[in-house]
């Protein structure tokens, strides 16, 4: 069971930063499309879904943030991006400053990945 969660808690992962490329690209050329309803749903959805396989993998492997560095240090960059992602997406004045957020949260997205496949928060 354990690696179907897994395997799950990637595949959101994989789906969750495509959805957040598509949205961010949609708010910097300000397109209508941005609005549709399934695009401000579905990224809930998945990152839901996203948390609740890492919480179980968690639990499951009995590491947890604060006693595990790396854990630590993806839960930290999870807040920084999901904090850098609201900029890119909703708070970004200018096309360019969302541009900006949008690639932070990206790099810092990647930063996760890293630190999730290596188990260190140095790389």
């Amino acid at each position: 069971m354990y690696l179907v969660i897994k395997n799950a808690h990637v595949t959101f992962a994989l789906i969750s930063i495509l959805l957040f490329v598509l949205r961010a690209t949609w708010s910097v050329v300000e397109s209508p499309k941005l609005q549709q309803k399934w695009a401000k749903i579905a990224p809930h959805v998945i990152d839901t879904l996203l948390l609740a396989c890492a919480i179980y993998l968690m639990i499951a492997s009995g590491q947890y943030p604060f006693a595990e560095g790396w854990l630590t240090a993806k839960l930290l960059a999870l807040f920084a991006y999901i904090g850098l992602g609201t900029f890119a997406i909703k708070r970004g004045k200018t096309a360019g400053s969302r541009m900006f957020f949008s690639l932070l949260s990206i790099a810092t997205f990647c930063y996760i990945f890293a630190v999730a496949i290596t188990h260190s928060p140095w790389l």
